[in-house]
């Protein structure tokens, strides 16, 4: 299989999950500003949503979606444990966890990456991710991870999105458990491996 990504955005989520599963897989950087591959190829006609992240299975047939592909990836890996199986209620609060952060914390980070990240939407939007921090550093209040001590794909897709700390203009130190949390994730050798192979060891922020 094949991921398409850029460095440091919401595709790092499923290159770690590929990582801490073990999958042999090949992986393309594409730029989104020009809609290039690393190997000069048009992403517009890879993919017509243009955006990443993009796998392609062994078949051929792509998935899209960070949330439905970290799902599939950890589904095709169940000893992994990277997720609750399926029809149980763990997996429902995994699925909750996945929603909550693609549709509150992630999207609010979109306004901040284009021409609008100096307006006052954009403060708006800034307030909205402190209150995310503010339930998520809660709710992870004497636990190692999102699910308890167990590390699943929410851990990976949080992990991603929290690196985006910096665009937002915010410091992880006004919530001491987000910023151990998102140290502890980090030094995780199939985490760096994924950062490293998105050369971003020394650049963890978007």
């Amino acid at each position: 299989m094949k991921l398409y990504y850029n460095p440091g955005a919401c595709s790092l989520s499923p290159h770690i999950v590929l990582c801490e599963a073990g999958y042999k897989y090949d992986a393309e950087k594409v730029d989104l500003k020009t809609k290039k591959t690393e190997a000069g190829k048009d992403f517009s006609a890879i993919s017509d949503k243009g955006a990443v992240p993009l796998l392609i299975l062994d078949n051929g047939e792509q998935l899209s979606e960070g949330v439905a592909i970290v799902q599939y990836l950890a589904d095709q890996k169940p000893e992994s444990n990277l997720a609750p199986k399926n029809g149980t209620m763990e997996r429902v609060r995994l699925q909750e966890w996945l929603n909550y952060i693609a549709t509150e914390l992630h999207k609010s980070h979109s306004i901040l990456f284009g021409p609008e990240a100096k307006s006052t939407a954009a403060e708006i939007n800034v307030g909205k991710i402190k209150k995310c921090y503010d339930y998520i550093s809660a709710k992870l209040q004497g636990k190692k991870y999102l699910m308890g001590d167990q590390f699943t794909v929410a851990d990976a897709y949080l992990f991603t999105i929290l690196g985006w700390h910096k665009a937002a203009n915010i410091d992880l130190a006004s919530w001491p458990v987000l910023a151990e949390y998102h140290k502890r994730i980090s030094e995780r050798p199939k985490v760096q491996e994924a950062m490293k192979a998105e050369g971003l060891l020394n650049a963890k922020a978007a």
